[in-house]
C-alpha cells in the first residue's frame, strides 16, 4: 500500500522548476543586465544576498526571542514557529540569485507581509486537511485480521532472572 503524503500538482512542479528558472535568467539578462551592465547585475545580486543574510539573521533572532518567550509563558509558540519557518524560505530565497526569488524572499522577511503569507498558507492547508479528513471518514472501514508469526512469552520467572 502505497503512503501518499502531500501530493503536488504537475503544472506547480513545471512552474516551480522550469519557468521560475528561465523567468530569473530572462530578467537578469536581459532586463537589468541591459539597464545596468553585467558588473553592476552581478554586484548587485551578490548585495541582494548579503542582505539576505543580515536580514535572515536579525529576524531570526526576533522570532527566537519571541519563541522563547512563549515558552517561558507556558504557552505553545506555533505562530513564531510558522515565522520563524516564513523566514528560514525568505532568507532562502534571498541568498539565491535572482531578482524573483529576492522579491519573495523579502516579502517573506517583512513582518506585515510575512504575517500576510503564513495566514494565507495556514488557512489553505487548514482546507486541504479538513477536505481530506472528511473525505476519509466517509470511506468504508475494513477490519483486517492479519494472522502473522507472532507467538506469546511467558513472564520472565526468578529463573531467568539469575544469571
Amino acid at each position: 500500500m502505497a503512503v501518499r503524503v502531500w501530493p503536488v500538482p504537475l503544472p506547480l512542479l513545471f512552474l516551480i522548476f522550469l519557468v521560475v528558472p528561465f523567468a530569473e535568467l530572462y530578467l537578469i539578462f536581459e532586463v537589468v543586465g541591459d539597464a545596468l551592465g553585467a558588473p553592476l547585475t552581478i554586484l548587485l545580486l551578490a548585495a541582494d544576498s548579503v542582505l539576505g543574510a543580515v536580514l535572515l539573521r536579525a529576524q531570526g533572532r526576533t522570532v527566537w526571542r519571541q519563541m522563547n518567550e512563549a515558552l517561558a509563558a507556558g504557552r505553545m509558540p506555533h505562530r513564531e514557529l510558522q515565522n520563524g519557518v516564513a523566514i528560514v524560505f525568505g532568507g532562502a530565497f534571498l541568498m539565491t540569485p535572482g531578482f524573483l526569488t529576492d522579491i519573495l524572499g523579502v516579502l517573506l522577511l517583512l513582518p506585515p507581509t510575512r504575517s500576510a503569507i503564513v495566514r494565507l498558507v495556514a488557512a489553505r492547508l487548514a482546507r486541504r486537511l479538513t477536505a481530506r479528513v472528511a473525505t476519509a471518514e466517509t470511506r468504508p472501514r475494513h477490519d483486517y485480521d492479519v494472522e502473522g508469526t507472532a507467538t506469546e512469552q511467558a513472564p520472565p520467572g526468578p529463573e531467568r532472572l539469575e544469571r
